[in-house]
């Protein structure tokens, strides 16, 4: 039995190597990635970054050793491509959220509360734990983790305050500071309450009071000027 499943496996990987045989070269194969990172995002979940193995991944995601070592160099490389793809999937959806033809009020809310959700989920909380118990001997996995991708959620809100400064309906100084300001304004007492385990969840109706506030805050400081 386990000479056949050997056999197999080693099969699949010579086919994902050979293009000709109908599947992508060695690596480049989406569908074979998406499902080595689902299988790795189970196992992490389940273990810490150190408990979790290259093993245990690969029963987890059902490829075999080699398949998942053409494709990720070690799981310092796996647990960066996870951040990687979260982190994508939070930028697309916040940035769908600034919408310009919405009032500032609805756009910063829709944002805010987007962005606020998938920070406190119990997946990013998770990572984030993850890299703050490896910061001392992995200085480069916490690295890669806040500076991969030249887009984040400060980043997005500036490009969108920047537009609305320029088109006069906010007067804003330091855009990058006011997005900074505004996030943290809207993350006030969740963010760390669930990084710190003071509490397992964040209602939604929690996050949507904290949102409220953040705008009221927000628009008081940066908002139209009405002459007195």
């Amino acid at each position: 039995m386990t000479s056949a499943k050997s056999a197999q496996q080693e099969k699949s990987l010579q086919q994902d190597q050979h293009p000709s045989s109908g599947r992508r070269a060695a690596g480049e194969d989406p569908v074979k990635r998406e499902q080595i990172l689902e299988g790795a995002k189970r196992v992490f979940m389940r273990s810490n970054f150190d408990a979790a193995s290259m093993n245990d991944i690969t029963r987890e995601a059902g490829v075999s050793k080699g398949t998942l070592y053409v494709y990720f160099e070690n799981k310092e490389d796996l647990f960066e491509a996870l951040i990687a793809r979260e982190r994508s999937r939070i930028v697309s959806s916040i940035k769908q959220s600034l919408n310009d033809i919405e009032p500032i009020e609805e756009a910063l809310h829709d944002f805010a509360v987007t962005l606020v959700t998938s920070i406190t989920s119990d997946y990013t909380i998770r990572a984030m734990r993850t890299v703050l118990g490896v910061i001392d001997r992995m200085p480069r996995l916490a690295q890669r983790f806040f500076t991969a991708t030249p887009e984040n959620g400060y980043t997005v809100l500036k490009a969108y305050l920047d537009q609305q400064v320029a088109a006069a309906t906010l007067t804003i100084d330091d855009t990058e500071l006011a997005a900074k300001q505004f996030i943290e304004l809207s993350m006030a007492g969740l963010f760390k309450g669930r990084l710190f385990g003071m509490c397992d969840t964040v209602p939604a109706g929690q996050i949507e009071k904290n949102v409220t506030s953040a705008i009221r805050v927000f628009m008081a400081a940066y908002g139209p000027r009405h002459p007195r």
